[in-house]
């Protein structure tokens, strides 16, 4: 344009001639004029509709790396933000954030959000109506069209769709390119011949636009339009479309995150009903089956659900309950009790508890894995399946199938939701299975109990031979240097029964329990070299001893406690020490890690009280009765040499400081178990004759356990090894000087009745070292005379 309009100038003269130049430069150097005048004379949809061209084509040309020098240089610039707010009166955007908002919260659903949004667009824009097309989420290739002519009834339906890969809609080509586009009808288009999908009479002009997430998933697509009244759509129009789609994502964010949160609380909530089922009733391998196949038939609203086993000895799949079907309340009982078997690596579930992965297939018989025999066993058509490996520890113990989905094919959410169901259900299956076999132990140990106890018992016949007696032994068993080398095991029950009734009576103690209870001791003391019965027995007459000759040093349940402790104190003693036990492993070491025979000792006493008529503390009162095993427990522990020196040395420092306290409960136990310990060493304190028989015998039983440590390929330690006997006097006064005499020297201080004791380990110890020394010489010549004879 070379003249835009004439103008009488301030002097009065012609008028000037205007050029768009020079009306520029007027502009340009006027800005408040040019301000003023837009204010005054243009109207607000025609300032919003330059503003966003000029946006637009800022956007083109940086894009294309050009710039106008002279409309950067110009002091009429604007930040394109303004365009896309400030001055967009098409609505009101607090409006429509304000009310999807409200329609997030009362129904927070994707599709919901993305239906309300492109309502809100199509106000925005004057369109006259809007279509929105969905992504299939099962085929992410199909566009839906989506409906929504109720929305307070919540009802979603969709009516239409198309592929997008091929289509020959807009809304497919939309999607595929993920390009807007604009259109007007008749559209004579290649790329998408068939126009809209909705009614093309009254979609004169189309803005369609893809719904992008930031992360580049695909949504869905909006597809508006106007009548045959209506305007085009514009440049303006789908950069308003745009800016709607910046806060529109954020919606449809936060809509997925509700999704996901309401998912995982629904999922926690099931769990937690689980967790409360499952585990507080495994009484029955069977009834946990059945809970998890209903809770697993619920959770991915399946119509079957079946859960197979794995035998790993037979590498085999099995199921004594094989589905369970109906919905949740029809759960009941199983639908067949008949074990169904087959090998790992047939069928779904076999290939599944091979691979260890999870499988889901769509159509069963479309597979050529699928094993239709079982089908053939029950009758049952299968359409899909969801087949998942159940894990513990790393390991398959067992597959869970679902099979026919109600609604469908079982999803990726399916999957992901029973992987976490899963976890569960290993830890169930694998805690019945342990609490299985603690029930099956627990029935075979009661089994054992029974035999052991009937071939351990007593037999009748001794049980009235000793009930008809009534005389009084002939031995002083007060007497300290008391032998009972040449005494019969069943003499050594009368004696037993005899020190009892002398020193409790019988007014609380039934004779009959005392006599099985006697017998049934003596029977369960090992026939091994040196701690047997006869061991058993002198211990317990060293015991009687000591009350009988200090009545009053130990108080009565004291008394009585000590006694049974002395006469159980090495019940079925297996000829082998704790150490021996330890590097042996040996099923008692893993049972009692320390003072290993010691707690097995006292757990034998237990079990023979427990058996019926052996109770012979069955008129005590229940205080009573718990101190009397209490006190027990300590006297058979204190035999452990291992405790006999912190024992000692506790003891030793009290009468050291002349602090022992006869009112200190913990000074009188240690006072019980110095005197467990010298009566578990008597042997020591006998006639010499006596010592030296009973230490053959425990030589002998030293040396087989010696024998025992060589057939390990262990080395014995000098006392245990049968080849170096030379070294026994020598290792007697060791044992005699370091454990023996101490023990009874404290026990003298204590106990003043006590002294035959030390005097006779005394004059053993003196013995034992001449024969020491005897021996050390002797070995000294033989050593001189081979020494000769090699110099020769």
């Amino acid at each position: 344009m070379n003249t835009l309009c004439g103008t009488q100038n301030s002097s009065g003269s012609a008028p000037e001639s205007l050029t768009e130049a020079a009306v520029t430069r007027y502009l340009q150097e006027r800005p408040e004029f040019l301000d003023q005048y837009l204010m005054e004379h243009v109207n607000l949809e025609t300032l919003e509709r330059w503003m966003i061209r000029r946006s637009q084509r800022d956007k083109m040309r940086q894009t294309n790396g050009t710039v106008d020098a002279s409309l950067a240089n110009s002091k009429i610039v604007r930040k394109t933000s303004l365009s896309r707010w400030k001055f967009c009166v098409h609505a009101d955007k607090r409006k429509m954030l304000t009310e999807l908002t409200a329609s997030m919260q009362s129904r927070p659903s994707k599709r919901r959000a993305l239906l309300e949004l492109s309502h809100c667009i199509a106000s925005a824009t004057n369109a006259d109506g809007c279509n929105l097309y969905l992504v299939n989420e099962a085929d992410v290739n199909l566009l839906e069209l989506c409906t929504d002519q109720n929305n307070d009834s919540g009802t979603e339906e969709t009516k239409w769709s198309t592929q997008m890969q091929g289509g020959s809609y807009l809304c497919a080509w939309v999607a595929s390119s993920r390009q807007s586009e604009r259109a007007s009808c008749p559209v004579n288009d290649e790329r998408f011949p068939n126009g809209t999908a909705a009614n093309q009479e009254e979609c004169q002009h189309l803005l369609c636009v893809p719904v992008v997430q930031s992360g580049g998933k695909l949504e869905g697509v909006m597809e508006f339009y106007r009548g045959p009244q209506g305007d085009p759509f514009y440049e303006e129009d789908e950069e308003i479309v745009n800016s709607y789609l910046v806060w529109g994502s954020i919606a449809l964010h936060y809509s997925d995150l509700y999704k996901n949160m309401h998912q995982q609380k629904t999922l926690n909530d099931f769990m937690l009903s689980v967790v409360k089922s499952i585990f507080q009733d495994m009484v029955s391998m069977d009834n946990l089956i059945m809970k998890v196949m209903n809770f697993a038939q619920t959770l991915v609203n399946a119509d079957r659900a079946s859960l197979f086993l794995l035998d790993s000895k037979s590498k085999s799949l099995y199921a004594r309950i094989f589905d369970v079907g109906g919905r949740a309340d029809d759960f009941d009982q199983p639908k067949g009790t008949e074990e169904i078997r087959f090998p790992v690596g047939t069928g779904i579930a076999g290939i599944v508890a091979q691979t260890g992965e999870v499988l889901n297939i769509p159509d069963a018989y479309a597979d050529a894995r699928f094993n239709r025999s079982v089908d053939q066993q029950t009758g049952y058509l299968t359409k899909n399946i969801l087949c998942m490996p159940i894990y513990i520890r790393g390991n398959v113990i067992g597959v869970m199938q679902m099979v026919n989905k109600y609604t469908g094919a079982f999803t990726k959410e399916d999957e992901e939701s029973f992987e976490m169901f899963a976890v569960y259900c290993g830890l169930a299956l694998h805690h019945a299975k342990l609490y299985d076999k603690i029930r099956r132990s627990e029935q075979k140990y009661k089994v054992a109990l029974e035999v052991l106890g009937y071939h351990n018992s007593c037999s009748e016949e001794d049980i009235l031979e000793l009930q008809s007696e009534d005389a009084c032994p002939d031995v002083a068993l007060d007497d300290f240097y008391f032998s009972s080398l040449e005494i019969n095991d069943l003499d050594k029950v009368r004696h037993t029964i005899f020190m009892f009734v002398d020193l409790f009576g019988l007014s609380r103690f039934e004779k009959e329990s005392l006599i099985r209870f006697t017998l049934t001791i003596k029977k369960n003391y090992r026939r091994v070299p040196y701690h047997n019965w006869s061991h058993g027995f002198s211990v317990c007459n060293a015991m009687y001893a000591i009350i009988k000759h200090n009545p009053v040093v130990f108080k009565p349940l004291e008394c009585l406690s000590l006694f049974i402790g002395a006469l159980c104190h090495d019940l079925d003693h297996r000829g082998k020490n704790n150490k021996f036990m330890l590097e042996t492993e040996s099923p008692l070491a893993a049972i009692y890690t320390t003072s290993t025979l010691e707690r097995h000792h006292f757990n034998q006493t237990i079990t023979i009280l427990q058996q019926e008529g052996h109770n012979i503390f069955s008129k005590l009162t229940s205080t009573e009765y718990k101190q009397v095993l209490s006190n027990i427990k300590h006297c058979i522990l204190a035999t452990d040499l291992a405790l006999f020196f912190p024992t000692k040395a506790k003891l030793t420092r009290l009468l050291e400081e002349d602090a022992f306290d006869w009112n200190n409960l913990e000074h009188r136990l240690l006072l019980e178990a110095i005197a467990m310990t010298a009566c578990d060493l008597c042997a020591s304190t006998k006639p010499w004759d006596v010592q030296v028989e009973t230490v053959k015998v425990i030589f002998e039983e030293f040396y087989e356990q010696g024998d025992a440590e060589k057939a390990a390929g262990k080395t014995p330690m000098a006392m245990m090894d049968r080849e170096k006997v030379s070294e026994q006097p020598m290792s007697q006064v060791g044992f005699l000087k370091g454990i023996c005499i101490p023990c009874y020297e404290l026990l003298l201080n204590l106990v003043p009745m006590s002294r035959p004791m030390l005097e006779g380990c005394y004059a053993n110890y003196e013995r034992w070292q001449q024969i020491a020394e005897s021996t050390k010489k002797k070995l000294e010549a033989e050593a001189k005379d081979k020494e000769l004879e090699a110099q020769q």
